[in-house]
């Protein structure tokens, strides 16, 4: 009985985590928030882990873990984004500007006051990606367009490289409201995109099975320790990269091997 409720637990905590994140960008505390979004995302992962380990997977714990993920990975990057578009509306950043959600002064001063909204296409379209993820029998060994946890973990790097990264260039593109609009566009489109997209999950570890795996995992690694967070999109686009690769070189075989 208790090994059936342990990845429960861990799927309340990943919950938690993200009802804590969201007061946390309610107050403009978003380093805060990207915190605990990172805490809830660490335990979507044990989650899953320990109902494998433990032979427990069922339908309440996937339907259970698909409401924690839509505030975790969904409802907390929406209201990052929207709050990143309403700082570079007005062109103003950290510890210059209070963005309190639902400080209606605030949009006056922009003639853009409707583009903070756009943010909130990610949490529609993470609804939209969870719903299709749990009536979808292919995604048992893949996942049919991009995980909610790794369009999330792309949004939430924002703010960190904003206040931790001295790359001007990537400061640069954050600070432009169009380039944020464009990637709350393609990742929420990307989340619902019928693309096949490798799975992380290790049924065994030899090499011949895996090996996509660990090159992403080497490279991923070699990213982190040369740009530190300006390497966290840097792995998700390389991820979708790879992914799209690995789809063409299999689309080249099937037909090679129809011929």
């Amino acid at each position: 009985m208790i090994k059936k409720n342990i990845p429960h637990v861990f799927t309340s905590l990943n919950l938690l985590s993200g009802l804590v994140a969201i007061l946390m960008v309610m107050s403009d505390r978003l380093i805060e928030a990207v915190f605990f979004v990172f805490l809830g995302i660490f335990f979507d992962f044990f989650d899953g882990f320990f109902a494998r380990l433990f032979k427990v997977e069922g339908e309440f714990g996937k339907e259970l873990d698909s409401l924690a993920d839509m505030v975790t990975s969904g409802i907390v990057p929406g209201l990052i984004m929207y709050q990143l578009l309403l700082y570079a509306t007005q062109e103003k950043w950290f510890g210059q500007l209070s963005c309190d959600i639902g400080n209606w002064e605030s949009f006056k001063e922009t003639n853009l006051f409707f583009l903070p909204f756009i943010g909130l296409i990610i949490p529609l379209a993470s609804a939209y990606r969870l719903a299709n993820f749990n009536i979808d029998e292919r995604q048992s060994d893949s996942f049919i367009g991009l995980p909610t946890p790794a369009f999330a973990l792309f949004i939430v790097s924002l703010p960190l490289i904003l206040n931790y990264s001295d790359n001007q260039f990537f400061i640069d593109l954050i600070h432009n409201n169009y380039v944020l609009v464009g990637i709350t566009l393609l990742g929420s489109y990307l989340l619902n995109a019928d693309m096949s997209l490798f799975s992380l999950k290790f049924k065994n570890y030899t090499w011949s099975e895996n090996k996509i795996k660990y090159l992403f995992l080497i490279a991923a690694l070699v990213l982190l320790f040369v740009f530190k967070t300006v390497a966290i999109p840097l792995v998700i686009i390389l991820y979708v990269l790879i992914s799209l690769i690995e789809n063409i070189m299999q689309k080249k075989i099937r037909l090679f091997n129809f011929k």
